[in-house]
């Protein structure tokens, strides 16, 4: 009976050469693949040695290091289950999740040791340990006496190797259960479809206690063998300077954008790079065409979730499946990956026609288990026949691209008709001196809810709420035009990036009360 465990099979694709570099960080320190192994083992021994039940989970709030990536590497090495957290949560969300995962360690930042060790001693949690972005802390000086040679736990394909709290903008967060099988599966799904070569190096500057920086594009250097270039925190001077020792770069939009403003991104500096992804939130025309002009380079758009990891992707190359199409497309997520089924479904669960907007469903072997502790939530949101619903409506044309439209909570009734914000964001954002758009639903004592548009004006721009409307109007169906506008400094975001839609509807909820 094979290992399936996942760090099995990153550990096997690190190249015959220990002693290259593995990880090379902004502040010039080198770790080798050897540093690697020898490092994720004496952790994984210090993990063995408190004598855990079997897939413990492992909850970590630090600051981003190559060792916590390393403490990530050893919990799979073990067998545990890893418990990534937003370094943003405050002492209310910890004790939630610290009460909903009932973790046996809990690895915090030594700034935060005195009330995060509190909430988790309360809760039962035995062992609590700290760890800097200084390569300090008392898990790092516990681990130094340990051997540094370990076997891997043998695990099997279904067995649990994290837990990530979904950041749900209604109810209590859920936590999505992921698989060796599923990350394993995807990893290597995406080193072949983004076909990492064999001298790839990634500038990794995301953060990681997320799918995006965590699983995509940590498990895709690995899973390659390829070095990263290694930053704490995103700079975009800095990460432009080593445009030219790398090859793969992995950003939300927000990362692109501040990276058109330095005038040192240029075709010569990004000359030497590959490939340029972007994900975990939407990424505007705009910049996907100015990214295009300034660097010659056009953006690969992917989607996924943190229940699912990857589902689509912008082709890299020839996809079999669909030959002759090698176009990515701005305003795309791609088409559905290798081993991916998705499907748009209308009301009543049935397939909507080509082109028409519905439900994304998928199904595959990157989908999560279900829900920590929720079987009712589980079996909800997925159909009789396995597809999970994603929560996120688009659409497919005929060539095959999927579009998303937006998530099915952010729908706008109006009137009894569907209103779809994406569709009204994007005729905005093509207006003169708009930066970027939010629409979002409040009540209405007569439409039961309708749409007010929230925007941000480009530097030195004047936009005037009433012109937006008065343009929309002449482009659109009355019932989706908004029925206010404001004009703001700045859109509520999450760590990703992304709008927080939910804030804008608490904020502006009572326009029509």
């Amino acid at each position: 009976m094979s290992n399936k465990n996942l760090f099995v099979a990153l550990r096997a694709a690190f190249p015959a050469q220990l002693d290259s570099t593995a990880v090379e960080t902004d502040e010039g320190l080198i770790y080798s693949w050897r540093d690697l192994d020898r490092a994720t083992a004496m952790v994984a021994n210090l993990l063995d040695s408190l004598e855990l039940p079997p897939a413990s989970r492992i909850a970590v709030q630090v600051e981003k290091s190559v060792e916590a990536m390393v403490l990530y590497l050893a919990t799979l090495r073990t067998g545990h289950v890893f418990l990534p957290l937003n370094t943003a949560y405050q002492s209310a969300e910890i004790e939630y999740f610290v009460g909903n995962a009932e973790p046996a360690v809990m690895v915090c930042s030594p700034k935060n040791h005195g009330w995060v060790s509190k909430i988790a001693f309360t809760a039962g949690t035995k062992f609590v340990f700290t760890l800097g972005d200084d390569r300090r802390g008392s898990l790092l000086d516990r681990a130094a006496h340990m051997s540094d040679g370990h076997t891997p736990a043998t695990l099997q394909d279904d067995d649990l190797a994290a837990i990530l709290y979904t950041s749900g903008t209604t109810g209590r967060s859920k936590g999505a259960m992921l698989t060796h099988g599923n990350m394993r599966s995807n990893a290597v799904m995406l080193r072949d479809y983004w076909q990492w070569q064999p001298d790839d190096v990634l500038i990794h500057a995301l953060p990681i206690f997320h799918v995006h920086g965590l699983f995509v594009a940590i498990h895709g250097a690995l899973i390659n063998g390829s070095k990263m270039i290694w930053f704490s925190k995103f700079d975009p001077k800095r990460v432009i300077a080593r445009f030219a020792e790398a090859t793969v770069f992995m950003g939300v939009p927000t990362l692109y954008v501040r990276m058109l403003a330095e005038p040192t991104l240029t075709p010569a500096q990004a000359s030497h790079m590959r490939l340029f992804i972007a994900g975990s939130a939407p990424l505007l025309i705009e910049t996907f065409t100015e990214w295009q002009g300034r660097t010659g380079h056009t953006i690969l758009e992917r989607y996924g979730m943190s229940e699912t990891v990857m589902l689509t992707s912008n082709p890299c190359g020839e996809d079999p499946r669909y030959p002759g199409q090698t176009e990515r497309r701005g305003g795309t997520v791609g088409f559905p990956l290798p081993g991916v089924e998705l499907r748009v479904m209308g009301d009543g669960d049935q397939p909507v026609p080509q082109g028409e907007i519905g439900g994304i469903q998928v199904r595959g072997p990157n989908v999560f288990k279900g829900y920590w502790r929720m079987p009712e939530k589980t079996a909800e949101e997925f159909t009789a026949d396995g597809f999970f619903k994603t929560g996120d409506v688009g659409r497919v044309d005929e060539r095959g691209y999927v579009t998303i439209v937006g998530r099915s909570k952010d729908l706008i009734i109006s009137g009894g008709y569907n209103v779809y914000p994406a569709e009204i964001e994007g005729y905005i954002n093509d207006m003169p001196g708009v930066a970027e758009s939010a629409l979002v639903g409040v009540p209405h004592p007569d439409f039961g809810e309708v749409g007010i548009a929230v925007i941000i004006a480009k530097p030195g721009a004047a936009v005037d709420p009433d012109q937006v409307i008065a343009a929309l109007k002449s482009q659109l169906a009355n019932f989706k035009i908004p029925k206010r506008c404001f004009v703001v400094s700045a859109l509520p975001r999450n760590t990703m990036g992304k709008v927080q839609k939910n804030l804008l509807r608490e904020q502006y909820k009572t326009s029509f009360a």
